[in-house]
């Protein structure tokens, strides 16, 4: 008996190891009461501290925990002083954390923690504007395939901004369309849909296409979509002096979206597309009525872009240098063109890859026996 009660006691006085799961978990916890409260500076100090905790375990279990303790430590530096894109912003520092993560990340098969690192520096290059290494690390790297739905949808967001920076817009588009068709539909995700169409909507207009009217008419997205609506009925109709007062006016819902310096290469498209209102409106108009029209400096100017639409194809007229006018030839059967058959073939392929993506689903990639 005696040894009994002795042996109780002895247990009673030693301590309960805590589980790293519940200690990583009260971590979060207490990350999200920082950021609530603003609490930058202790917050990032913190998750510095949580960071290095969780590099030396090497449990499954902590796999989403983990990508939690990353995705909170990317917020606290990006909201410290200097913000970004400064290049002595925090955000900067915390580059060689989130690469060491995410090689431990791939050594270990933790699947939620290397998607979701992968999509932080994506956003930390993005931020600094440090567009050849976000495109660097899209080149060495490979996305997992059984990733979220949510970090799947950031990734292809911002492959599709790397892409129109770039300049690729047919690749930015078909990036962003399977962005929007993935973002989550619950309302709490209404931002990342209302920040995915808009740029989708930049996008369309550089490559000459019209967005559909019913896109703006998405209760959840009208309000905020209003200044790309009027940018796309100045852009439709080819105004240019329309299109200069939108951006004077929305200049700075534009530059708080970063659509800015996009929309910025939309002048040249709204030149050709008072170009082509014109054409098709008259058979003959002279040079000095499209610089009036279209607001240009000199007959030059209009003479260098009509010259060029032309060659672009993007008009079929002729131009008469000489005698200083633009003739517009006879518009032709629309279907003896090959722009049906691309249209068609761009819906079949949309088609087939909402396929492929619905069987990856219903049949997930058996995993090897040594993962």
């Amino acid at each position: 008996m005696e040894i009994d009660s002795e042996s109780k006691k002895s247990a009673k006085n030693q301590q309960k190891e805590i589980i790293p799961e519940v200690d990583i978990f009260l971590g979060i916890l207490t990350q999200i009461y920082y950021l609530d409260n603003k609490i930058n500076q202790q917050g990032a100090e913190f998750s510095a501290y949580l960071a290095e905790r969780i590099h030396t375990l090497n449990r499954r279990t902590l796999d989403s925990l983990t990508a939690r303790v990353y995705f909170y430590y990317s917020l606290f530096c990006e909201q410290m002083a200097p913000l970004p894109p400064s290049p002595s912003s925090p955000v900067v520092a915390l580059r060689p954390t989130l690469l060491s993560a995410l090689r431990t990340a791939v050594l270990r098969k933790d699947i939620d923690t290397q998607s979701t690192v992968i999509v932080l520096l994506l956003r930390n290059y993005l931020s600094t504007f440090h567009i050849a290494q976000a495109d660097l690390l899209l080149s060495h790297t490979k996305f997992p395939d059984t990733a979220s739905n949510n970090q799947v949808a950031r990734y292809l967001y911002y492959q599709g901004r790397i892409r129109a920076i770039q300049l690729h817009y047919s690749d930015a588009h078909e990036y962003l369309i399977a962005a929007t068709r993935k973002a989550p539909s619950s309302p709490s995700a209404a931002g990342f849909a209302q920040t995915a169409q808009k740029l989708l909507l930049v996008v369309q207009l550089l490559m000459g296409d019209i967005p559909e009217r019913a896109t703006f008419r998405v209760a959840s997205m009208e309000r905020a979509l209003q200044p790309y609506l009027m940018l796309v009925q100045a852009v439709r109709v080819g105004l240019l002096g329309e299109f200069e007062n939108v951006i004077s006016q929305h200049a700075e819902t534009f530059r708080r979206d970063g659509t800015y310096t996009l929309i910025l290469r939309l002048r040249q498209n709204v030149i050709k597309t008072g170009i082509r209102m014109m054409s098709l409106s008259y058979s003959r108009i002279s040079l000095r009525d499209i610089c009036i029209r279209l607001k240009l400096d000199s007959e030059e100017s209009a003479e260098y872009i009509v010259a060029k639409a032309i060659r672009d194809g993007v008009i079929e007229a002729s131009l008469d240098r000489e005698r200083g006018f633009m003739k517009s030839k006879e518009v032709g059967d629309i279907y003896a063109t090959r722009e049906p058959g691309d249209a068609f073939h761009d819906r079949i392929r949309a088609c087939l890859t909402l396929h492929d993506e619905s069987v990856k689903v219903c049949f997930p990639i058996p995993l090897k026996e040594d993962d």
